[in-house]
């Protein structure tokens, strides 16, 4: 199953008897599916169905869906309600003397919901359910379209995240070659180091003292666990990638322990090559949880 990620567009245009419609839907990452719906007036029938068929398709994503459906003839069906623009227009005239301000304009007040209505005469029921199926069917398209579109992004995204998590396997088999990490390099280093500190003293060297301070000083800088756990953790990551489908919350909360490893590895360093291999692995990371937002 191929992954997904959850950026897509589509917009649809078509007619049906003197209407003409559009369909535009556009889907951007988020934590669930949150679907927000704008449809014309008289048509919020189709609010319940719609978001069906979305979340029939789409699992994840902020989703942005608008339907624009109007007569070919813009001025048929068109009816001012007078009531409410006469109560609307004295309301505005009270005001106006109260607050000082200046009378709206009569183009302002049209522009308020319920001045303009469209009627829907001449529609029957049957027409009604038939204009509702070409809408929905249409819309059915217009998803597929962004549902095509999320997996072409998802497609690329596979392959830069699987690029991060090869680069990540390849810096932990650098760390885990770095000579001085070994137990026997850090106690020659504290060996020379003390060596220097006391040169032309008189004070011995105490062998025992020196193997027990090393011991302590191997244990302390070990990173052979997090380096293991990160070994891990590319392991799993490669296995989601492989499996594809909905993986974007396992591989949100493998980026965060990959996060952890890394910082644990750096605070632990005292040597400059894994310091730097630290610092490269925070990058990568870092750049991988970007990515990783954006999966569905």
């Amino acid at each position: 199953m191929a992954i997904a990620s959850m950026t897509g567009f589509a917009r649809l245009d078509g007619a049906w008897q003197e209407y003409r419609w559009t369909w535009e839907v556009k889907s951007v990452n988020g934590k669930g599916l949150d679907v927000r719906l704008r449809l014309p007036q008289g048509l919020d029938g189709l609010d319940l169905p719609v978001r069906g068929a979305i979340a029939r398709k789409l699992t994840r994503g902020n989703v942005n869906c608008l339907l624009q459906f109007d007569r070919i003839n813009a001025n048929a069906g068109i009816h001012v309600n007078d009531q409410v623009l006469d109560s609307l227009v004295e309301a505005a005239k009270a005001a106006a003397r109260r607050h000082g301000l200046k009378k709206p304009r009569i183009e302002e007040l049209l522009e308020l919901r319920g001045v303009i209505e469209v009627r829907e005469t001449g529609l029957t029921e049957d027409q009604i359910a038939e204009r509702d199926a070409v809408l929905l069917e249409a819309l059915g398209r217009a998803v597929d379209g962004v549902v095509s579109m999320r997996l072409s992004e998802g497609a690329k995204l596979a392959s830069v995240l699987a690029e991060q998590v090869d680069r990540i396997g390849q810096l932990v088999g650098e760390a885990r070659r770095i000579p001085s990490q070994q137990p026997e390099a850090i106690r020659d280093r504290l060996h020379r180091q003390i060596a220097d500190l006391l040169s032309g003293s008189s004070v011995a060297i105490d062998d025992v003292r020196l193997a027990q301070e090393a011991a302590y000083l191997a244990v302390k800088s070990d990173v052979r666990e997090e380096l293991d756990r990160l070994a891990a953790h590319v392991e799993a990551a490669s296995e989601l990638l492989a499996k594809g489908g909905p993986v974007g919350r396992k591989l949100d909360f493998l980026a965060q322990e990959f996060g952890r490893e890394a910082n644990t590895l750096c605070s632990k360093s005292s040597d400059s090559a894994l310091s730097r291999i630290g610092l490269e692995l925070k990058s990568v990371i870092d750049q991988m949880r970007e990515q990783v937002q954006n999966v569905q």
